[in-house]
């Protein structure tokens, strides 16, 4: 028998309860890694394992993980409850992630394995709580889990039997290197291990010393991104920065760019700037925001997923940055700040059916690159890749396509075939609104915000009640105009379309103004028995008789 019909997840040995959820949540086979992967892990092996984003990772160690906690629950001697599971991960948003897939898998199973998220720093007072009803498997960012071990909420040393350590090459560009060692003195000695990353890079090796013991390696021979024909990628040289909001607006504006997008720039004040400047144009977009409380950002990706907008800016610039040392996290390029510094959003954050990835800013890294295009062609649907890039920067991406063609030298980000000259009519337009779009406008914008989030504060409210001048002062300041938003221009006139797109455009049409007698049949149509007025004499007209 062909390893390819011996793989599938009915012949690995699983609890029939997790067939029944992988059946439910529509996986009819296994991935590459989770193929790979779940045999050796229920052997007992520690793994380090590198695949692509999108590939399956998370399923591949929670699969394992819920069937040695319910083997060991059925057949083994009967022993106190206790935290058996550990999954460390970057990011808030990579804990929720983890946490959602664990459920979901232990959905036939939730009596019998319980999942706790402890990353949200401002829920300790429940975490202790929940922690003190030691839950099968916890999940966490390797700052919290640290600070449960070091108040006595949370004990590992003599109940650990697996550890999780999921985007394992961010956790130091995270700068968590120290509390992740801290944090291992807490661990038993002897415990199972899964290293699961995208890339594999000096931090990664660093952590395989630390943590694993004779491990399997896993590095799949598969390319890290998909192949051509389910994802494309492209690029597009543009001359200089104004063209760059030309060509987007032309995107956007005429349709070119179809479904859902993810706009990735490198500073929070650009996301701000290409927001504030696609607003001009009636263009409704959201900016995730790493200054935002995690429910909030939660409910930014939440709309974006339910359809709501159609646009999502972001950056990655606090996390595939350098690697920062022995530092704390925080610091973006230019100075930017994130009060956050656990929200990155190029890695594991759960967007749906994302069509296309527009790098409006060329990515600081190859690697970069790599998680901003693993937002898009997840599973088996397509997607698009369209990297903006100035001459300046050419070399820089010459070295990206160099890592991504690897031993095939055939080019990988093709020409973006566009011809500019046939939107130059849009350029005063764009130059219009880029001049709206200061840099007063853009600190408005941020401060405007943050003050949505404290007038709408659960924690605040009482606060609030106490003081109830202070919630006035906040309510009655001073307007803040983010930017002269001119509703002609959220409209393209036909004439400005170039010929060969005005299929694509539907032009804006003025309502015609009503002439008197027209106002006037009007009314009589829609009440035949009410008043109304017609060069100055006044009309009662009767019902028509029956």
């Amino acid at each position: 028998m062909e390893d390819s019909e011996a793989l599938g997840f009915e012949h690995m040995g699983l609890d029939p309860r997790l067939l029944q959820a992988v059946t439910d949540m529509g996986w009819s086979r296994p991935t590459l890694i989770q193929e790979k992967a779940i045999p050796l892990a229920l052997e007992g092996k520690d793994l380090l394992a590198r695949a692509r984003t999108g590939s399956g990772k998370t399923a591949a160690y929670a699969i394992p993980m819920l069937q040695l906690l319910l083997h060991r629950k059925a057949t083994g001697p009967v022993v106190e409850q206790a935290v058996r599971g550990l999954v460390l991960v970057p990011t808030k948003e990579l804990a929720r992630q983890a946490q959602s897939m664990i459920q979901q898998l232990a959905t036939y199973c939730a009596r019998d394995v319980r999942v706790a998220n402890v990353s949200a720093a401002e829920d300790s007072a429940s975490q202790r709580a929940m922690l003190m009803e030691k839950p099968d498997v916890v999940v966490g960012t390797p700052s919290r889990i640290l600070s449960h071990l070091q108040q006595d909420s949370l004990k590992l040393r003599d109940s650990l039997e697996l550890l999780v350590v999921d985007e394992a090459d961010l956790l130091f560009s995270f700068g968590f290197e120290e509390e992740l060692k801290s944090l291992l003195c807490h661990l038993p000695r002897i415990y199972q291990a899964f290293l699961m990353s995208a890339t594999f890079n000096e931090d990664v090796q660093a952590l395989k010393e630390l943590v694993l013991h004779n491990p399997v390696t896993l590095k799949l021979q598969e390319s890290q991104l998909p192949g051509p024909d389910q994802l494309q990628q492209f690029q597009v040289v543009c001359e200089t920065e104004e063209d760059k909001f030309l060509l987007l607006y032309a995107l956007l504006k005429l349709s070119l760019i179809r479904g859902k997008s993810l706009l990735f720039v490198n500073t929070l004040e650009r996301s701000y700037r290409l927001r504030l400047f696609l607003e001009q144009f009636s263009i409704p977009t959201c900016v995730l925001n790493g200054e935002l409380p995690l429910r909030s950002r939660c409910h930014i990706i939440s709309q974006f997923n339910q359809g709501f907008y159609d646009c999502v800016i972001a950056t990655d610039a606090e996390v595939l940055g350098a690697p920062v040392k022995g530092k704390r996290r925080g610091r973006g390029p230019k100075g930017d700040k994130a009060s956050d510094p656990e929200a990155g959003v190029a890695r594991g954050i759960d967007f749906h059916h994302v069509s296309a990835v527009l790098n409006f800013d060329l990515p600081p890294t190859p690697e970069a690159y790599i998680h901003r295009a693993g937002r898009t062609a997840r599973a088996n649907n397509p997607g698009i890749v369209l990297t903006f890039v100035l001459p300046t920067e050419q070399s820089h991406l010459g070295k990206i396509e160099e890592l991504l063609s690897g031993e095939n030298r055939g080019p990988i980000l093709l020409p973006y075939q566009f011809r500019m000259e046939e939107i130059e009519g849009f350029r005063y337009r764009c130059r219009d609104a880029m001049r709206s779009v200061t840099k007063q406008a853009i600190r408005e914008a941020r401060l405007k915000e943050i003050k949505e989030e404290l007038l709408h504060s659960e924690k605040l409210k009482t606060y609030f009640e106490d003081n109830p001048r202070d919630l006035q002062l906040l309510r009655h300041d001073l307007p803040l105009h983010p930017a002269v938003v001119k509703p002609h221009l959220g409209h393209v006139p036909d004439y400005l379309v170039p010929p060969a797109l005005r299929g694509l455009v539907r032009p804006h049409k003025k309502r015609k103004k009503l002439s008197s007698c027209r106002k006037a049949r009007r009314v009589k149509s829609q009440n035949p028995l009410r008043s109304f007025k017609h060069k100055g004499k006044k009309f009662r007209p009767t019902a028509k008789p029956s």
